[in-house]
């Protein structure tokens, strides 16, 4: 089952509150912001993973951040229409890409997805990442 729920939804860039407001610099702290179940969001009960899309700027091209999590529980496929880095903070994050090509990300690594890219969230994932996405947030993961 793929699901992109990029499409979802009629909000448009100037209806979110950007962190990048003013020039200088900002602090976000771990825990500022509380990650939303996946399970209910793609229709998969057994599923343990969170996510939480921030908005940063919608000036040019939008960019968002977001931090993610997924524990040992099921595997679930996920189409990229848009540039996203995944920067892994702890544990592990494993992927598959539509070739069975297996990448197994640890912490301090990098997942890079260019657009129209399909992968599959492995059900052995145990990690923390934080990511920056060259999108508008998605409204199901605010």
């Amino acid at each position: 089952m793929g699901v992109n729920v990029m499409n979802e939804g009629t909000l448009t860039k100037m209806d979110f509150d950007y962190l990048s407001k003013k020039p200088g610099v900002q602090l976000i702290k771990a825990g500022t912001y509380q990650k939303k179940e996946l399970n209910n969001q793609l229709g998969i009960p057994d599923l343990k993973s969170q996510i939480i899309d921030v908005p940063i700027t919608s000036k040019n091209d939008a960019l968002s951040l977001g931090y993610f999590s997924m524990q040992p529980s099921e595997d679930f496929e996920f189409t990229y229409t848009f540039l996203e880095a995944k920067v892994i903070i702890n544990g592990k994050i494993i992927i598959r890409d539509d070739k069975g090509v297996k990448y197994v990300a640890e912490a301090g690594d990098v997942l890079l997805f260019t657009p129209d890219t399909t992968v599959i969230f492995d059900k052995e994932s145990d990690g923390q990442a934080i990511y920056a996405a060259h999108r508008l947030p998605e409204t199901a993961f605010m």
